[in-house]
């Protein structure tokens, strides 16, 4: 449960995620990992990665990062002369590239140029979204990862965490994302509705048939019946790397 953020965090969001799930037929093997209970972890990995001198405190504001949300302030040689609070960064070494390959999108690489240094604890003392996935997905054994295309830039940084913490990197596939017209992601932080719980099969369908699926036929009427048929059935090579539809469309 990614709760690292508790300003920003809705009273009662996690169970209604989990309620959520449980409606759609998606249960857990083990119990909750709650990231907000982490933070020793999170501590020790952080540590790590310092004796290997890949930190760098920062105490750049959002107007002088840059496009790629790097530092682009020059702190690397003002780490005795930086404001407080600061942000603690990892620094890449010079020229570092991740090359990778996605299950659904093919080969995949960090960018055309050097992977950037980037937040993994903020200026406020939280962990960072980066590394708290990665040490996560090493304590619980994730092999694969399936996630929105929306994710496919954080990857480069996340398989350098693993590699710089001595951790196994799981097998990636990132799925295309529902956008508006504007080819803005479906979320709500664009007003997007709320997923309705109360009609989780049809919710299911609409997925698979987003994802260019066969349709389960219409006498499977309960979320897990229609998970099973879809299981079985299951067509990674049938979902195009890019898709959008439009708001009125989507459902």
């Amino acid at each position: 449960m990614e709760d690292l953020d508790p300003p920003r965090e809705e009273p009662g969001a996690a169970g209604r995620i989990l309620n959520s799930l449980e409606q759609h037929g998606l249960y857990w093997d083990e119990e909750v990992l709650y990231q907000s209970q982490r933070d020793t972890a999170y501590a020790a990995a952080l540590a790590k990665l310092g004796s290997r001198s890949l930190l760098f405190a920062c105490d750049c504001t959002r107007q002088i990062l840059g496009p790629d949300g790097a530092c682009r302030g020059d702190c690397r040689d003002r780490q005795g002369h930086l404001a407080t609070p600061s942000a603690i960064r990892v620094d890449p070494p010079g020229n570092c590239r991740i090359h990778f390959r996605d299950r659904l999108q093919g080969s995949a690489s960090g960018s055309d140029i050097e992977v950037p240094d980037f937040v993994v604890r903020r200026k406020d003392g939280l962990f960072a979204y980066q590394l708290a996935v990665v040490v996560d997905d090493a304590w619980q054994g994730i092999t694969h990862i399936v996630r929105g295309s929306d994710l496919l830039d954080s990857t480069p940084r996340q398989i350098f965490l693993q590699q710089a913490l001595d951790y196994h990197t799981p097998l990636y596939s990132h799925i295309p994302v529902i956008t508006d017209r504007g080819g803005q992601k479906f979320s709500k932080q664009n007003h997007a509705p709320a997923l309705d719980d109360r009609d989780a099969p049809a919710n299911l369908r609409g997925a698979l048939m987003f994802l260019r699926q066969d349709e389960p036929p219409a006498s499977l009427r309960d979320s897990e019946q229609i998970l099973a048929f879809a299981s079985e059935r299951w067509e990674p090579a049938k979902i195009p790397p890019v898709m959008s539809i439009a708001a009125s469309g989507a459902t």
